[in-house]
């Protein structure tokens, strides 16, 4: 079979490389569909390229239609809406993948338009979006991001090289572009762990967007201290890093979910840099769209309202590493779903078989 992954940004990789590998271990060829418009293609070219898969450039969703419909692969997977589906539905068939296991609504929205299948991660979120839509089809077959961590295939990061010190606890700071807590740490915060290895991970869009100078900033100078390594533009994988670490701080996103899945512990940040659209009188936009579905972060670990408490808060949870753990692994089975390292391969089976 062809096989289209189509890459609106470049961040959907880690979701799509282990269910690619499988799909070329069974012999089928694989391609990648990348947009242009949305990801800077000098930068990423060589990344791409030392994947070792078929990929193209595409300059939006209107020319990938196109594109697939000259193609006509057997399926193509999504890692969100698409707006061309009855033309794609002629020649093809569509699988969509959530990119992450965050809590925005927009998780479940993003299926208002069905697609021939949608692969689900965890028990409950498969239960609420067959009550949204009861006459689609979705398969729960966990998180095929985590496969890599899961069978033990991910390499991790190499500390001598980055000059980092293995006999260190490490502690990894991933925040998110919006709402973010990074612009709320001060400059000097490594300073203040030098018995910690610091391992930053921000969102690809804190590199790439105008909106996120500022944030940049703060990266620039937090990467002069000898115990942090500030990832890249294009470290596009967050496994590596969650490999490493120990423990994560980062805000409400998916990361808190993917990490516990690995029975390790997260601490909260309930503190962000809001963007001038969430503040002052408009204060309720930013509430409709985060407050009501953060309260399912309210057990995962612990939550700190500044940045003050941080280090208690770290020393607290990895004196007692156990706090939580009956709570991570709730969580885990409810929305990363089973732990197994198998998740690509019930994918590659089930469209196989249909």
């Amino acid at each position: 079979m062809k096989i289209a992954f189509d890459t609106v940004n470049v961040y959907y990789l880690p979701q799509f490389i282990p269910i690619c590998e499988e799909l070329a271990k069974r012999g089928h060829k694989v391609q990648l569909v990348c947009y242009s418009n949305k990801n800077n293609v000098q930068k990423f070219e060589q990344v791409l390229l030392s994947l070792g898969y078929e990929f193209c450039w595409v300059d939006d969703d209107k020319a990938a239609r196109d594109f697939y419909l000259k193609e006509t692969p057997d399926w193509i997977f999504f890692g969100n809406g698409f707006p061309y589906l009855d033309d794609i539905h002629k020649a093809s068939k569509t699988a969509q993948l959530g990119h992450g296991i965050g809590p925005k609504p927009s998780y479940y929205h993003k299926s208002a338009t069905p697609m021939t299948v949608r692969f689900i991660e965890g028990k409950l979120r498969l239960a609420k979006i067959r009550e949204l839509y009861p006459n689609d089809e979705f398969v729960q077959v966990g998180f095929s991001k985590l496969d890599p961590l899961f069978n033990n295939t991910e390499k991790g990061l190499k500390y001598n090289e980055l000059g980092l010190d293995e006999n260190k606890p490490t502690l990894l700071f991933a925040p998110t572009f919006n709402p973010s807590s990074l612009e709320c740490f001060p400059d000097n915060w490594p300073s203040h762990f030098p018995d910690f290895n610091i391992l930053i991970k921000p969102h690809t869009f804190t590199y790439s967007r105008e909106a996120y100078k500022n944030q940049r900033k703060k990266l620039k100078k937090w990467e002069e201290f000898s115990n942090t390594y500030v990832a890249t533009e294009t470290d596009i994988s967050l496994l590596p890093f969650m490999k490493e670490a120990d423990i994560l701080v980062s805000e409400a996103s998916s990361t808190l979910f993917e990490f516990v899945a690995l029975t390790k512990p997260v601490i909260v940040c309930n503190f962000f840099k809001l963007k001038w659209s969430y503040r002052g009188i408009f204060k309720y936009r930013f509430k409709k769209r985060f407050g009501k579905d953060n309260v399912i972060y309210q057990n995962i670990g612990l939550h700190i309202n500044s940045y003050k408490e941080l280090r208690g808060a770290i020393e607290k949870q990895l004196e007692n590493r156990d706090l939580y753990k009956e709570e991570r692994e709730a969580y885990t089975e409810d929305h990363v779903g089973p732990t197994d390292g198998k998740s690509s391969l019930r994918i590659v089976d089930y469209i196989e078989k249909n």
